[in-house]
């Protein structure tokens, strides 16, 4: 083997193992965003639900129906 070919399989080498580093990188991201878009999924939809639960007790407090409305308001809340 002459010393030219010996160099070109050496680039050639540092090429291929720098390009498969770099796909598993990118591979690995990927899986990474999709674990982060199903996280901030869920956590939109814990917001959500935790913001009508703060309406609805925002709601019973404020709510000038007396007593009586307040206590069936409660009982509604627990059936849930």
């Amino acid at each position: 083997m002459n010393p030219f070919s010996m160099v070109v399989a050496i680039v050639f080498m540092v090429m291929a193992t720098r390009l498969l580093s770099q796909r598993y990188k990118w591979t690995d991201r990927r899986e990474n965003d999709a674990t982060q878009n199903a996280d901030a999924l869920r956590t939109q939809e814990e917001m959500r639900q935790l913001k009508e639960r703060v309406a609805v007790l925002e709601r019973v407090i404020t709510d000038n129906h007396g007593s009586l409305g307040l206590d069936r308001e409660i009982e509604r809340l627990r059936d849930r």
